[in-house]
Protein backbone atom coordinates (compact mmCIF):
# COMPACT_ATOMS: atom_id res chain seq x y z
CA UNK A 1 0.00 0.00 0.00
CA UNK A 2 1.36 3.41 -0.59
CA UNK A 3 1.72 6.42 1.91
CA UNK A 4 -1.43 7.61 0.85
CA UNK A 5 -3.55 4.51 0.67
CA UNK A 6 -4.87 2.35 -2.48
CA UNK A 7 -6.75 5.48 -4.12
CA UNK A 8 -3.83 7.32 -4.26
CA UNK A 9 -2.98 8.21 -8.22
CA UNK A 10 -0.09 10.83 -8.15
CA UNK A 11 -0.72 11.40 -12.01
CA UNK A 12 -4.03 12.86 -10.42
CA UNK A 13 -4.04 13.23 -6.36
CA UNK A 14 0.22 14.50 -6.56
CA UNK A 15 0.44 17.86 -7.04
CA UNK A 16 -2.72 18.60 -4.65
CA UNK A 17 -1.23 16.45 -1.95
CA UNK A 18 2.28 17.95 -2.24
CA UNK A 19 0.75 21.41 -2.15
CA UNK A 20 -1.34 20.28 0.74
CA UNK A 21 1.37 19.26 2.36
CA UNK A 22 3.57 22.24 2.08
CA UNK A 23 0.79 24.91 2.86
CA UNK A 24 0.18 22.59 6.37
CA UNK A 25 3.74 22.35 7.49
CA UNK A 26 4.41 26.03 6.56
CA UNK A 27 1.56 27.21 8.79
CA UNK A 28 1.73 24.76 11.41
CA UNK A 29 5.81 26.27 11.73
CA UNK A 30 4.73 29.51 12.38
CA UNK A 31 1.51 29.44 14.85
CA UNK A 32 2.26 27.47 17.89
CA UNK A 33 -0.40 24.65 18.76
CA UNK A 34 -3.61 24.48 16.76
CA UNK A 35 -6.31 22.46 16.94
CA UNK A 36 -7.88 20.42 13.58
CA UNK A 37 -10.74 22.77 13.60
CA UNK A 38 -8.64 25.67 13.83
CA UNK A 39 -6.55 24.67 11.39
CA UNK A 40 -9.20 23.41 8.88
CA UNK A 41 -10.75 27.31 9.37
CA UNK A 42 -7.66 28.75 8.59
CA UNK A 43 -6.34 26.71 5.42
CA UNK A 44 -9.67 25.43 4.37
CA UNK A 45 -8.77 21.69 4.31
CA UNK A 46 -10.63 19.19 5.89
CA UNK A 47 -9.54 17.74 9.33
CA UNK A 48 -9.14 14.29 8.24
CA UNK A 49 -6.60 15.71 5.32
CA UNK A 50 -4.86 17.21 7.79
CA UNK A 51 -4.55 14.79 10.55
CA UNK A 52 -3.33 12.21 8.05
CA UNK A 53 -0.72 15.43 7.01
CA UNK A 54 0.73 15.72 10.49
CA UNK A 55 1.42 12.25 10.70
CA UNK A 56 3.14 12.25 7.58
CA UNK A 57 5.21 15.29 8.89
CA UNK A 58 7.03 12.53 11.29
CA UNK A 59 7.90 10.09 9.08
CA UNK A 60 11.75 10.38 7.43
CA UNK A 61 10.47 10.31 3.80
CA UNK A 62 8.50 13.88 4.90
CA UNK A 63 11.19 15.49 7.15
CA UNK A 64 11.14 13.67 10.67
CA UNK A 65 9.33 17.10 11.57
CA UNK A 66 8.57 16.79 15.46
CA UNK A 67 4.60 16.67 16.00
CA UNK A 68 3.81 17.54 19.25
CA UNK A 69 0.20 17.25 21.00
CA UNK A 70 -1.79 18.03 24.00
CA UNK A 71 -4.93 18.27 25.32
CA UNK A 72 -6.69 21.70 25.06
CA UNK A 73 -7.01 23.25 28.41
CA UNK A 74 -10.39 24.75 27.87
CA UNK A 75 -12.08 21.11 26.46
CA UNK A 76 -10.32 17.74 27.79
CA UNK A 77 -11.66 16.18 25.33
CA UNK A 78 -9.91 18.17 22.36
CA UNK A 79 -5.83 17.75 21.10
CA UNK A 80 -4.11 20.33 19.68
CA UNK A 81 -1.22 20.11 17.25
CA UNK A 82 2.52 21.84 17.30
CA UNK A 83 5.24 21.10 14.55
CA UNK A 84 8.95 21.63 14.90
CA UNK A 85 11.77 21.48 12.77
CA UNK A 86 13.62 17.93 13.39
CA UNK A 87 16.37 18.93 15.09
CA UNK A 88 14.34 20.88 17.57
CA UNK A 89 13.90 18.96 21.41
CA UNK A 90 10.50 17.21 21.25
CA UNK A 91 7.65 18.91 23.85
CA UNK A 92 6.61 16.47 26.53
CA UNK A 93 3.04 14.85 25.19
CA UNK A 94 1.47 16.15 28.52
CA UNK A 95 -1.89 16.54 30.17
CA UNK A 96 -3.29 19.63 30.64
CA UNK A 97 -6.06 20.09 32.93
CA UNK A 98 -8.17 23.13 33.61
CA UNK A 99 -8.39 24.53 37.29
CA UNK A 100 -11.05 23.90 39.25
CA UNK A 101 -12.48 26.57 40.25
CA UNK A 102 -15.02 25.17 42.90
Amino acid sequence: MSTFGPAYKAEIDGVRIGKQHEVIRDFMLHVGYRTLAEISKALDYPESSISAQLRHLRKEKFGSYVVSKRRRVSNQGTWEYSVASPDREPVQQELIYKEDKG
